[in-house]
């Protein structure tokens, strides 16, 4: 059974006396359900699991459902024997999204009081907007990824002990050892092959087969295209949110690695303003990460982006070195010098920072250059640059000299992540292995802390 951090705060929740109604929100496939599952059924002597897609698809018991002494009803006949009081029984409404009246009716089954509720869901801002009343003040969302890096390697044998020696490594700024170093290194160039996915990060952990691996991964390639079809009404509009989903690991192997939204149908005249329902349904389903451009990096970035620069990032590295690489694990685990793995690198710190909370921009001034990330230094109150490098050149970055340079920023530390083991100071720069990525967490983005068997 995997481990995910993502169960201590539902069990906190569910052990607290708050009244809102947990919503647990993500993409498809990366375990919501199995994470409230455990949690709920641990906690509750009566858990009741409704899922809304699977009603739809078979007896439809609860889709034209309004009222809520309705919904009691229905509820009764498929789970009556389960449903005591609220100190004792959870309701577990899964994929809400997929009747969006529900999201409506929280409001008044919270007032009721007569069950403690939880629910997930995938496209909830986009269901939201078809909802005729917001229940605010009544929900509480939280944002769920599937498994980091900390996650995975937990999954590989790692304790608490190790993490903690590779915790107080990264906030002494203290170098691996050489042997500890590669251990970390080398499951590192894996989670860049499996990505966090629990069903492909499973297969890994059963097979060590990368055949068996790429076949998950392509099934859920293959859902996240399909899913647009589901939840855009406009024929036309679904095939572009799919082109687009598509387009995005040729797009990073770009220089700017920018949508160039030119591409999307061949039209030179077409502009950013025409997709942007595309861009959103993409992020809101969780299946892209979006990056925004900043010229003017000053805090809090939000206020500062351009809002017509857009970088994509599959949601998922293992899904995209998938469509790289396939089944060639060489490419990945042996550094091989022709390969060129910028695009993966910076896909898979995308993939951490957001997890951990950050929302996510990047550095572009046609004069000074561009740098992979900024995010917001809350503790500094600044930006905070991160390069990423996958070569050896890991020290030239004059685009992030420059940024530091400029006083009008105020910036005070950078990081710069690579492949080295040796972990120093030069500067504002801090230069670390890019492993460590794990620990910066969204309150503390500080530098001052056979073939196919693999």
């Amino acid at each position: 059974m995997l481990y995910r951090k993502i169960t201590s705060y539902i069990e906190d929740y569910l052990r607290s006396d708050t009244d809102k109604i947990l919503i647990l929100e993500g993409a498809r496939q990366i375990g919501k359900s199995f994470s409230i599952r455990e949690a709920g059924a641990r906690l509750y002597p009566n858990f009741v699991e409704i899922n809304f897609v699977e009603d739809d698809e078979n007896d439809q018991l609860f889709k034209n459902i309004h009222k809520k002494e309705d919904f009691y009803l229905t509820l009764s006949m498929v789970a009556g024997e389960k449903l005591s009081n609220r100190n004792d029984t959870l309701v577990f409404l899964d994929e809400i999204q997929h009747y969006p009246q529900y999201l409506t009716m929280l409001k008044f089954l919270r007032e009721d009081g007569r069950y403690r509720y939880i629910a997930s869901g995938s496209l909830l801002g986009i269901a939201l907007q078809d909802t005729t009343s917001i229940p605010v003040g009544s929900i509480t969302i939280k944002q769920m990824y599937q498994l980091d890096f900390e996650e995975f390697i937990i999954a590989n044998g790692f304790g608490t002990d190790a993490i903690a020696l590779l915790r107080h490594a990264y906030e002494s700024c203290q170098s691996l050892t050489e042997e500890h170093h590669n251990r970390v290194l080398d499951l590192f160039r894996r989670y860049l092959l499996v990505g966090g996915m629990p069903d492909a990060v499973n297969t890994y952990l059963d097979t060590h087969n990368i055949v068996k691996v790429r076949e998950v991964q392509e099934g859920i390639r293959s859902l996240y295209a399909a899913d647009a079809s589901k939840y855009e009404k406009e024929h036309s509009k679904k095939l572009l949110i799919r082109r687009i989903y598509e387009m995005i690991p040729s797009q990073m192997e770009n220089k700017k690695k920018r949508i160039v939204v030119q591409e999307i149908r061949g039209k030179e005249g077409d502009r950013f303003a025409q997709y942007q329902q595309e861009f959103e349904y993409l992020v809101s389903s969780g299946i892209a990460l979006a990056v925004h451009a900043i010229s003017n990096p000053h805090f809090p970035l939000s206020e500062s982006l351009h809002k017509n620069l857009l970088k994509l990032y599959l949601n998922d590295v293992g899904l995209l070195t998938g469509v790289l690489f396939q089944n060639n694990i060489r490419s990945v685990l042996a550094d091989v010098r022709s390969i060129n793995l910028g695009s993966v690198y910076e896909s898979v710190v995308a993939q951490e920072l957001r997890a951990h909370g950050h929302k996510l921009f990047y550095y572009d001034n046609r004069k000074q250059g561009e740098v992979d990330y900024l995010i917001d230094n809350h503790n500094a109150m600044s930006a905070y640059p991160i390069e990423v490098k996958s070569g050896k050149d890991y020290t030239v970055h004059s685009a992030l000299n420059n940024l530091l340079k400029n006083p009008d920023y105020n910036i005070h530390a950078a990081v710069v992540f690579s492949n080295e083991r040796r972990m120093y100071r030069e500067g504002k720069v801090t230069y670390m292995p890019v492993y460590f990525v794990m620990f910066i967490g969204a309150a503390t983005a500080d530098a001052e802390r056979s073939e196919y068997l693999f």
